[in-house]
């Protein structure tokens, strides 16, 4: 089968949105692969944090990105063998990698990466421009949004649950600065597509989301 007719859903949306979850649970629902593509940006950040490397020697982190030792097995996440799920989730991590994607070398970089996951019988994907970059002609393409205030409680409620003390003004700010980075680069900006379904999650449960994802994608598929 050609690659282009392997189904693909695009989620993209801001950080904390709660994207990740409901396009995992999507996945696990229609047996698709799932890529959760901040991850990759997440293991750049790490590695570069674990090098020392120079984050104004864009050659370096290009070749970084392009050279990655990562694997996805069961849910763990891992870099050069070692597991660093969570280890990448940390708000370091997150705010570097939202610099480094700013970058069009590291974003070069890891486009094939990305491209890479869609396999049957189909992918489902959430980042900041997986419909609008990645992935064009996904049968299906979604943008995942909440209020900043519920996406920083959530946030607060992930790291309490990891055993992680957090000031959720803090994070608010955080979120809010990232908001505004991610959808001001002049490299592949957050932004919703004009061929993007709005999902707004800031009053439902991951389960009401996921159901409406699904609705949408049988829908397509009734259509085809």
């Amino acid at each position: 089968m050609d690659t282009f007719q392997i189904p693909v859903i695009a989620i993209d949306g801001p950080s904390a949105s709660g994207k990740g979850t409901v396009a995992q649970s999507v996945a696990d629902k229609l047996g698709f692969h799932y890529l959760d593509s901040g991850a990759l940006y997440r293991l750049v950040a790490l590695k570069v944090m674990q090098s020392g490397t120079d984050t104004g020697s864009l050659d370096q982190l290009s070749a970084m990105a392009k050279n990655l030792d990562i694997a996805f097995i069961n849910g763990q996440i891992y870099l050069d063998g070692t597991a660093v799920t969570d280890l990448i989730r940390t708000e370091h991590c997150g705010i570097l990698a939202s610099q480094l994607a700013a970058h069009l070398p590291i974003r070069t970089a890891l486009t094939e990466r990305q491209r890479a996951f869609r396999r049957l019988p189909g992918l489902v994907t959430d980042g900041r421009d997986m419909g609008s970059v990645i992935f064009p002609d996904a049968v299906l393409k979604i943008f995942l949004t909440a209020s900043a205030e519920v996406r920083a409680q959530r946030r607060h409620n992930q790291l309490k649950e990891k055993g992680i003390d957090a000031n959720i003004a803090v994070l608010l700010q955080d979120i809010q600065q990232r908001d505004e980075r991610d959808s001001k680069r002049s490299i592949a900006p957050l932004q919703r597509g004009a061929d993007a379904r709005l999902l707004d999650t800031t009053s439902l449960t991951v389960s009401q989301a996921q159901d409406a994802v699904l609705s949408w994608y049988n829908a397509v598929n009734a259509r085809n």
